[in-house]
């Protein structure tokens, strides 16, 4: 009994014993694919990196020779313009400020004129509204001295001699100046008075009647004194005078107390006044 418990005891030790180098044998398989896993993955990258700096050596032996050959195109172009390295770089330095100033002038130049393009494009705008406004002025004028000319009358004057237009107001006196077919002389004559010198004759107030509408004057032309009575206001009063015979006319268009306001009318030809009495 004692011997075949020894005899199992060795087949179980040696089974164990046969287990444990198989596991150690499958620890070192293990171990060494992945270390030789590691190296052909490490070799690889080694590698790619060398083929990496094999480029970069080759850009930087590329760009080392580009800038030998720009040293050398500046210092070609230094020789030939007899001027150091030095003083080329300052130059083209200088260049570059000049430039860079150049534009900014420029820049400038632009927005002014953008400036001066807007505010003569405001005048234009303003000068084109006053040309409006004139325009509108002008019409408006127009047709107030078309009104004024409908309401001036016609009549006959108190020779029986067919009257142009007579004025009845100032404004009305106006239209006819304007009108230009006749001379035209304001007056403004004092009862009592001295004898006014107006145009080429002289008037003088002799007597008004305000409440009527009345008043009398005298008249002094060619040396001759010619009374007009108790004449109308708006009345034309006629009367000749000259070489030529030409026919004044005259209208008084209001009167007081002590005075009387109105105008002579003298042909376009008639003589140049020695005294204009308005």
């Amino acid at each position: 009994m004692a011997d075949e418990g020894e005899q199992l005891a060795e087949v179980h030790t040696g089974s164990e014993g046969t287990a444990g180098k198989w596991i150690l044998l499958l620890l070192a398989v293990l171990y060494v694919a992945g270390s030789l896993y590691f190296l052909f993955n490490l070799r690889e990258r080694i590698d790619q990196m060398g083929k990496a700096q094999t480029a970069s050596n080759a850009q930087i032996a590329e760009l080392s020779k580009r800038m030998q050959s720009a040293e050398a195109d500046s210092e070609t172009l230094a020789t030939q313009l007899g001027m150091t390295k030095k003083e080329l770089a300052t130059r083209s330095a200088e260049l570059q400020r000049e430039q860079v100033a150049q534009r900014a002038s420029q820049q400038r130049l632009a927005e002014e004129q953008k400036q001066q393009i807007s505010q003569v494009n405001g005048e234009v705008a303003n000068v084109k509204t006053d040309v409006g406004g004139v325009k509108t002025d002008v019409a408006s004028t127009k047709a107030d001295l078309a009104a004024t000319q409908a309401k001036l009358q016609s009549t006959i004057g108190d020779l029986g001699v067919q009257s142009g237009l007579i004025a009845t107001t100032r404004g009305d006196l106006e239209v006819l100046k304007h009108k230009g077919d006749r001379n035209y002389y304001e007056f403004t004559l004092v009862k009592g008075a001295s004898p006014q010198p107006v145009s080429t004759v002289s008037l003088q107030l002799k007597k008004t009647d305000a409440k009527k509408g009345k008043f009398t004057i005298n008249v002094t032309a060619d040396d001759k004194t010619i009374e007009k009575k108790d004449r109308n206001v708006a009345e034309p009063i006629q009367f000749y005078t000259g070489r030529d015979h030409l026919l004044y006319e005259m209208v008084i268009w209001s009167v007081d107390k002590k005075q009387a306001v109105g105008y002579l009318s003298t042909p376009k030809n008639a003589p140049v006044p020695v005294t204009a009495g308005q």
